[in-house]
């Protein structure tokens, strides 16, 4: 389906992302013109990993975990993105297989743009370009973070540098606390640290009981000052 014949609630959400936010409305319409829509189920594979891939996906509505799978088959979660995140710039950029399988972890609604038409915009839009240097040099200073925690064998160690990472991307202030608004399951944040989920329910349990941590009514998590050192 078309981008601009999806209403105007998704022209707006894309002046929203971080990749477009400088545009003004015309760059943003000339922008607009080059995506159509499309929409994957929860569970979903959109890339496999190592596959060919000739799009670039903006998540409008929704969340995708990026993963890769070791030699035993665990999975390890290397990043996970909600609305107004993107993925797939990479091998449009560089030509190369897709380094890591993307899974909707809910229903999601993607713009999608081709390799020609994104390279055509990253010349003409400056601004554009600018934006994808600042948000790559993020993801690489997150990419370098997660490679620093997998390197602890320590489990508490682990999860905790992982909660300290969260806490910057999604952490929010209330009533004396950084509340991570991302929901989270004992198998998520497993994942995610490369461990087992026993473990990480045995870590969770004894934070919870001195205190360290609260796990809220809407099953996110808070993390207490002297957690973060604070």
């Amino acid at each position: 389906m078309n981008f601009t014949k999806t209403g105007n609630h998704r022209f707006e959400s894309l002046s929203r992302i971080d990749l477009f936010s400088s545009l003004d409305s015309d760059e943003l319409e000339l922008a607009v013109e080059k995506m159509t829509v499309k929409s994957f189920k929860r569970g979903e594979v959109i890339l496999y990993e190592e596959d060919a891939n000739e799009f670039m996906y903006i998540i409008l509505d929704g969340a995708v975990k990026i993963i890769q799978t070791t030699e035993d088959g665990r999975e390890i979660v290397l990043a996970i993105h909600r609305s107004g995140d993107f993925f797939g710039e990479l091998s449009l950029i560089d030509g190369r297989t897709s380094p890591a399988s993307v899974v909707a972890t809910r229903n999601s609604v993607t713009a999608i743009i081709s390799k020609r038409d994104f390279l055509s915009l990253l010349y003409s839009q400056h601004k554009v370009l600018n934006n994808l240097l600042l948000i790559l040099c993020s993801r690489f200073r997150e990419a370098m973070g997660v490679i620093q925690m997998l390197n602890f064998n320590n489990a508490v160690q682990r999860v905790k540098m992982l909660f300290v990472m969260l806490c910057e991307k999604y952490g929010k202030e209330e009533n004396g606390m950084k509340v991570l608004h991302i929901k989270l399951t004992h198998q998520g944040i497993a994942d995610m640290a490369g461990m087992t989920r026993e473990t990480v329910t045995r870590v969770l349990d004894r934070w919870q009981k001195d205190g360290d941590i609260t796990v809220l009514k809407n099953k996110l998590i808070g993390l207490s000052p002297d957690f973060l050192g604070c």
